[in-house]
């Protein structure tokens, strides 16, 4: 069974850092894009940060020189360090990833994480 397992998430003090963990597993035969979302209560999902499999990175706005999205391919895994963490910043994270496997390249989603940052 392919599937995407998040780690990471938690409470933690305006100013502080997490650190996120994605990890696919199953039978794949190669990752693209890895990404992170976040959804905050009554707003849609956002991108956060995506990188490809060559290790191109892309970040929103609103998180630039704050987070930094990493991939660790042989580990099948992309983290995000977070850092100076802003109460804005409160959200379930997904982490997203272009997998090919035995049904083609499907897109899956992590189970979600949640951040909370408190002021």
């Amino acid at each position: 069974q392919v599937q995407l397992v998040e780690s990471g998430g938690g409470l933690v003090q305006a100013g502080g850092s997490l650190r996120l963990s994605c990890a696919a597993s199953g039978s794949i035969f190669s990752i693209s894009a890895m990404g992170w979302y976040r959804q905050a209560p009554g707003k849609q999902r956002e991108l956060v940060a995506d990188i490809s499999s060559g290790g191109s990175t892309n970040y929103a706005d609103s998180v630039k020189g704050r987070f930094t999205i990493s991939r660790d391919n042989a580990k099948n895994t992309v983290y995000l360090q977070m850092n100076s963490l802003k109460p804005e910043d409160t959200a379930v994270y997904y982490c997203n990833a272009d997998l090919t496997y035995g049904y083609g390249l499907r897109t899956h989603w992590g189970q979600g994480t949640q951040v909370t940052v408190s002021s």
